[in-house]
């Protein structure tokens, strides 16, 4: 298989051959004549898919399925259908049948691992990325996004240490950089983050995108002052560049500038009114502004666009605690401990909200918690470079 990125298109033909099998099979155990041909259902199927017509496509696969329950290819076409319409769980459910019938089939893995990739469900995606690079080393694709799977997790070293064989590849382009110098920052490889830096400057064409990029390096090192310079220059350049607002914004909340800190994310917001973090990082200043109301309202905002946003149920959580609105508290620290069990900060807000209402042994619990989960990570963060996490949905929308 070629080392090049696999579009999705590609896990047509390689499914076809085994489609075919199992088609034959089904044609030999019923007449032709009063049968639909399943082999011509299938292609139908697969040229309405290529040509974009999605409903035919559906209707075709389930036909072949109609009469061969068994034909793996049909559910992994029907799984990209459903890809395409951005419908991840029935796209999973079908991809994971096919994966059952098709275990051998790198494609299909891939595109279980890119449903849950779109759906930022990183950590849910990182097990098939890792199948298909284990079984395709070279292959550029399923390298890249298992390492901002990685990336996206924390796993600062696993980062470092996938995307660096795509160098060649990959070291002409500003976000590659900017990931692998990140990585290798806060994973101890200073090597490494030198001959990304480095690139990244060889690389300065002065474009909007160049500076939001070296930008969001000195954002990383907490060179604020360097980075909004980065970020203004940008900003001057293409005023409605995405993402150069938001991370202006962090830049100012970082510094304490609380106001500035507001109009970017409200700017950004305006350029990308579906990125559910511009409203959470709103609800943070607003809250940091004591401005409960449009904190709230944020907040909501937010989870209408990402309902994973722990971080969005952490501050309702907050807000619900100062008006003493327990039961609305404890609703919220349930729904980001279901999302991410494994935050410290979850459970110790959870057990504060269950002291306040007067459940001690649960909140004894809760907050035992917290300190068990703080000292399982500590060694690994005793091993990392620690600095605060800086949000990157630009990654997203390039990886796209």
């Amino acid at each position: 298989m070629s080392s090049k990125r696999i579009p999705l298109g590609c896990l047509l033909w390689l499914l076809l051959a085994h489609a075919a099998m199992a088609i034959s099979a089904s044609q030999s155990a019923a007449p032709a004549a009063k049968s639909p041909d399943p082999a011509a259902l299938f292609q139908n199927g697969e040229s309405a898919l290529n040509q974009g017509r999605l409903d035919e496509a559906e209707h075709n696969f389930r036909a072949v399925l109609a009469i061969d329950p068994q034909a793996g290819g049909a559910y992994a076409n029907l799984g990209v259908v459903y890809m395409r319409r951005k419908q991840w769980g029935p796209a999973l459910t079908n991809l994971k049948k096919a994966k059952q019938m098709m275990p051998q089939v790198a494609g299909i893995r891939l595109n279980i691992g890119l449903a849950y990739y779109r759906q930022n469900e990183f950590l849910e995606a990182i097990p098939s990325f890792e199948s298909v690079v284990h079984d395709q080393p070279q292959a550029e694709q399923p390298r890249y996004l298992l390492g901002l799977c990685y990336f996206f997790a924390e796993r600062w070293a696993d980062a470092a240490a996938t995307l660096e064989p795509l160098w060649t590849e990959e070291s002409n382009k500003l976000p590659y950089l900017y990931v692998i110098s990140n990585a290798a920052h806060r994973a101890g490889r200073n090597d490494l983050d030198e001959r990304a830096f480095a690139q990244l400057i060889k690389l300065g064409d002065t474009s909007p995108e160049y500076h939001l990029f070296v930008g969001k390096y000195h954002l990383n090192l907490q060179q604020y002052d360097q980075a909004l310079a980065d970020f203004q220059a940008a900003a001057e350049e293409n005023p409605r560049l995405p993402f150069v607002h938001f991370n202006m914004g962090f830049a100012y909340r970082k510094k304490q500038d609380y106001d500035h800190a507001r109009d970017e994310f409200l700017q950004d917001a305006a350029i990308e009114p579906d990125l559910g973090l511009n409203y959470d990082q709103l609800g943070d200043v607003y809250w940091l502004l004591q401005d409960d109301a449009n904190a709230e309202k944020s907040y909501r905002e937010a989870l209408k666009r990402d309902t994973r946003l722990v971080n969005s149920h952490i501050g309702l959580v907050k807000i619900y605690q100062r008006r003493e609105n327990l039961a609305q508290a404890l609703a919220e620290a349930d729904a980001a401990e279901k999302i991410d069990p494994a935050r410290t900060d979850v459970h110790y807000l959870r057990g504060r909200v269950l002291l306040q209402m007067g459940r001690k042994l649960e909140a004894k619990k809760e907050l035992d918690a917290a300190v068990n989960i703080d000292n399982e990570h500590r060694t690994k963060r005793e091993q990392q470079v620690e600095a605060g996490s800086v949000p990157s949905p630009e990654l997203l929308q390039d990886s796209q």
